[in-house]
């Protein structure tokens, strides 16, 4: 498995950049689609998905440092190696977050209707931008065989992408990336509901997330540890916690005025 797309000698374009660039893209459009419905400026959704994305970005990138500090303590100059991989999501999600308060805040916009509207835009940037593990063979599971994998009905390329240095190994990229494919449809269609209420769209992303990541998180081989316990482990039941926060808080909360589709 090459990770380089295309090689100009002087430079380099990686798998992985590129499935991040289209994860962002796609995502971005269906935030600003959505953003249209309700009479939110175009311009002000393209200026948050600008600054944004490079502060999620450096977010992602601190974050797995943090937590990798032994891998970079020799060499620093290596964080900047992006493209090469390393990037974690929660760290995005985290500083991207921030950024979405402080600047909708600013313009004057629901915050938590914004959350709802860029939940979407994510689940999908995170859908796409997983195959850029697999390009670059990372963020996978434990050991297994080839009967077992073909008896997933895993798609050959997928297989073949899975051995490394003569083992084969679980693709929790493409567990987690349809786990999140059904959380986006259910999204997607709960989205239209009449008296579903600002705040339940995101809560819903913080709990199916949640559990998605908590459960594959246990089949990873990399994962990012704190005092023996796995760091995704730990956001994910922190994610669904609030998750929940949001849901009960919409339950209880009767004012027309409160739902998302008004």
């Amino acid at each position: 498995m090459n990770p380089i797309l295309v090689d100009f000698g002087f430079v380099q374009i990686y798998w992985y950049s590129v499935m991040l660039f289209m994860g962002f893209l796609l995502g971005g459009y269906l935030v600003l689609r959505e953003a249209r419905r309700f009479g939110i400026p175009d311009e002000f959704i393209i200026n948050l998905f600008f600054y944004t994305i490079p502060i999620a970005i450096v977010g992602a990138r601190l974050y797995y440092v943090a937590f990798s500090w032994d891998m970079y303590a020799a060499n620093p100059v290596d964080i900047l190696k992006v493209w090469e991989g390393g990037l974690a999501i929660h760290g995005g999600v985290l500083f991207g977050l921030i950024f979405l308060i402080i600047y909708a805040k600013k313009h004057g916009h629901n915050v938590v209707k914004i959350m709802d509207i860029a939940s979407v835009g994510l689940i999908v940037g995170q859908i796409i931008g997983r195959w850029g593990n697999f390009f670059n063979q990372e963020a996978h599971g434990p050991a297994t065989t080839l009967e077992v994998l073909k008896s997933y009905h895993i798609p050959d390329f997928i297989i073949k992408g899975m051995y490394i240095e003569g083992t084969y190994y679980h693709p929790t990229f493409l567990y987690e990336g349809l786990w999140n494919l059904i959380g986006l449809i259910i999204m997607l269609i709960i989205r239209r509901f009449k008296r579903i209420k600002v705040g339940q769209i995101c809560g819903f992303y913080m709990i199916w997330y949640g559990i998605g990541r908590f459960m594959i998180e246990s089949l990873r081989t990399d994962a990012l540890m704190f005092h023996g316990f796995k760091v995704a482990q730990m956001v994910s039941i922190l994610l669904i916690a609030v998750g929940f926060i949001f849901e009960i808080k919409g339950l209880f909360n009767k004012k027309v005025d409160s739902n998302y589709n008004n």
